[in-house]
Formats: C-alpha cells, structure tokens, sequence
C-alpha cells in the first residue's frame, strides 16, 4: 500500500496547482465548492484525509476531464486510504501516526538518533521508563497503554516478512544521559542487540561519545530518512524537534541529510562492533545495579 502520507502531500501539491492555474484564491475556491477557506488550506498542507466525494465535486467544478482526472481520483483514492495506525486515533499521538505511515510503505528506513532511543526497537520495560519521564514533563497529549501498545505494533510491522530494510545509529550519550532506571537501559540495550541479531534487515551502529565526524558540522537534531517501492514516491527526510516534525521533500534538502547520514555512519562503529559494545554496557549497567 502505498503511503497516504505521502499520497496527501502529492495531492497537495495538485489542489494548489489546480487553484492557481484557475487564478482563484483558496477563500474563491473554498466557495466554489462550498468548502471554508481553511478547509481548502488544510487540504493543500496535507493536514486532512479528502473525502473523495468533495474532490470529484471540485474536480468537476473546475472542469478537469480525461487522464488527468482519473490520475487525481485515484491519488485522492489512496490518499483517503487508512492503515493499521488509524485504529488507534489521537491515543498514540499525532508524530507516532506520522512515522507509522511512513515505516509501513518504505522500502529503506534510515534513522539518527542523538535524544532517544529507535522507537521501533524499544522494548516494554523501557517505553513504560520513558512515559514517566514525560510525565515529568507536563501533561501526556496520548494514553500511555494505548501508546506503548502501538509502538510495539509498529515494531512487529517493521519485522514482517515483507517490511523495510531498516537501519539507526544511535548517539552513546542517550545511553548515559537519558534518566531511566538502570535496569530499563540495560533491557533496553539487551532487547536491540536480540532483534538485530535476529533479522539480518535491521541494523543499529553506535556512534561513540569521543568519535569524530569528519566532512562537515555534526547534525543539530535527530533525523529520518525514507524511501519508497513505488515509482515517482521521492525520498524523504523528517527531522525531529521539540514540538513537531519537519518534513522534506525537496531534493536537495533530502539529499544534504542523506550525505550528513553516510558521513555519521562511516565514523560510527560497525554493525558487529556496536553489538559488542551494546552487550558490554548492558553487563556493566546490570553489574552497577548489583553493585
């Protein structure tokens, strides 16, 4: 199935495109069709799933015909589709959604992590240490059951038969910096090495606290970068920030992170190496705690 997320922004991209060849503003489009403006707005950031009958309406109001009406209804078509995420509603939370989508249809995930650790290897013991950290935080805008129930959801789509290839170079300071019992971290760790251990497709590399990048400045966030089986699906980033993720699409930009990722892959440990490490700190957390 093709990504909806990714189906939405193209349709995005087609509104706008049809509304200003037609010379209208969204507020003269929105009454056209009968819609608001922020309706129409809403449709042209990828915020809503479109209702098909409200695009064949609008289709047909701006008179587009033949091929390139089919070619819009059927983008609209998946673009309105729902995945296994959609049964959780808002109790997952909005960026859990986000990432869920994009997972499911990729072809390659790739991931830097400087603040967490990949949300699709984590383990019970260690989402249930990270819901009590947000807590501290203020209020949760999810239900913590329903959350880590759809993390762990997405960790088995991930592992399915026919899933992406999947790879995270994980920053060392989140193993040392993050505030979690100890013994949630050394599960945590132990719980990584046994799923890449397990699939030959999910690989996590472990970039050393006193490694240095060379090529360039060091990234100033954590990073997600995706590909598509599809034909005409670009690849895409997703940066991570405080409050929200930003998304692009635009060649250069995915390229720039693209390239940043080879250089911090190439300086991190090796996929053998990194579970070593991975296994000897989780010994020395365990042997600490007894301690």
């Amino acid at each position: 199935m093709p990504s909806p997320y990714v189906r939405r922004r193209q349709l995005a991209a087609e509104i706008r495109k049809l509304r200003e060849t037609h010379g209208l503003t969204a507020d003269q489009l929105g009454q056209l069709v009968f819609h608001s403006r922020t309706k129409i707005t809403r449709l042209e950031n990828a915020q809503v799933r479109p209702d098909l009958a409200e695009i064949m309406n609008m289709l047909d109001i701006l008179e587009i015909t033949g091929s390139r009406y089919d070619r819009l209804l059927q983008l609209a078509r998946e673009a309105a589709q729902k995945g296994w995420w959609d049964r959780y509603g808002m109790s997952m939370g909005p960026r859990q959604k986000l990432y869920a989508d994009l997972e499911y249809s990729a072809k390659t995930v790739r991931e830097y992590n400087q603040t967490a650790m990949p949300a699709v290897l984590q383990a019970p013991e260690f989402i249930t240490a990270l819901v009590a950290l947000d807590r501290c935080q203020g209020r949760l805008d999810y239900e913590p059951e329903r959350m880590a129930e759809a993390r762990m959801q997405r960790q088995q789509e991930l592992l399915r038969p026919e899933g992406p290839s999947y790879e995270a170079i994980v920053d060392e300071y989140v193993i040392h910096r993050l505030d979690v019992p100890t013994e949630a971290m050394a599960t945590q760790l132990r719980h990584m090495v046994n799923v890449v251990s397990g699939y030959d497709r999910v690989n996590v590399r472990v970039l050393t606290h006193d490694t240095r990048v060379p090529g360039g400045f060091l990234p100033k966030s954590s990073f997600y970068l995706y590909t598509f089986p599809q034909r005409g699906d670009s690849p895409l980033a997703v940066l991570d920030t405080v409050t929200t993720d930003l998304v692009l699409t635009q060649r250069t930009e995915v390229s720039r992170y693209s390239k940043m990722y080879d250089r911090l892959r190439k300086a991190a440990l090796s996929g053998k190496d990194s579970i070593t490490f991975l296994e000897r700190v989780a010994d020395q957390l365990t042997d600490r705690r007894g301690s």
